[in-house]
């Protein structure tokens, strides 16, 4: 499998970090107290805004720091992550906050309490809060969001969500000639020699060329018939 990823560059000033030191530097980050001082001149209105990690439930690596808006709702996050990390299928998707469960599609034939996803983030989010997230209830990607902090001012943009910082992807080798990934074979995953990344050229002569999906930056990667986006929605 693709190689665990443990770096990341913050978007305000550019440099790298580690995955267990990049939230702190984002805590006294020059290059945001600009941005953030930039956006209080701004006209967008005045709210609580959240510092949220995102990380694969599994210990992947795979990572998000996210800034969002508290008069967004649960759907914003939602979405964010559907077309960042997981879209594949248009499966159904659930956070799980204080023991409570907030459905895409709450249905009561599934045997569980649970409560759509319009309501909005500063009614539920306070720093400290873990939030346990799933995609798709076959195929489950899991997820874990942790509210770092939260700050008084106006949003960075205008959307919802702010990236601040993203893990670093590096495709690993292929396993006939050593050069860069780009494909994995979930086939040959399930072998006993548990490997399948192929570069594109042994790509187009693999024998299991219906079982090859795209090696991107996410940890849905190899999961259902997912092939990306890897790209922030805004």
């Amino acid at each position: 499998m693709a190689r665990t990823p443990t770096q990341g560059d913050c978007v305000f000033c550019g440099r790298e970090f580690s995955r267990s030191t990049i939230g702190r530097h984002l805590t006294v980050c020059a290059k945001r107290k600009e941005a953030q001082a930039q956006a209080d001149l701004s006209e967008r209105p005045r709210q609580t805004l959240y510092h949220l990690n995102v990380q694969d439930a599994w210990g992947m690596g795979y990572f998000l720091h996210l800034e969002m808006r508290g008069e967004a709702t649960l759907r914003d996050p939602d979405d964010y992550l559907r077309a960042i990390w997981l879209e594949c299928c248009g499966h159904l998707s659930a956070f799980e906050i204080n023991g409570v469960s907030y459905d895409r599609q709450p249905d009561p034939w599934m045997g569980r309490s649970a409560r759509a996803l319009n309501i909005k983030v500063n009614r539920l989010f306070q720093p400290g809060m873990e939030i346990d997230y799933e995609y798709d209830f076959g195929t489950t990607s899991e997820l874990t969001i942790k509210v770092m902090a939260q700050r008084e001012g106006r949003p960075l943009n205008d959307h919802p969500i702010f990236l601040m910082a993203r893990n670093k992807f590096t495709p690993p080798p292929c396993v006939v000639c050593g050069r860069p990934a780009t494909y994995l074979c979930t086939e040959c995953m399930e072998s006993e020699e548990g490997h399948g990344e192929l570069c594109d050229e042994h790509a187009e002569e693999h024998e299991h060329d219906d079982m090859l999906l795209a090696l991107v930056n996410s940890p849905r990667m190899g999961m259902c018939g997912y092939s990306g986006p890897a790209e922030p929605p805004y």
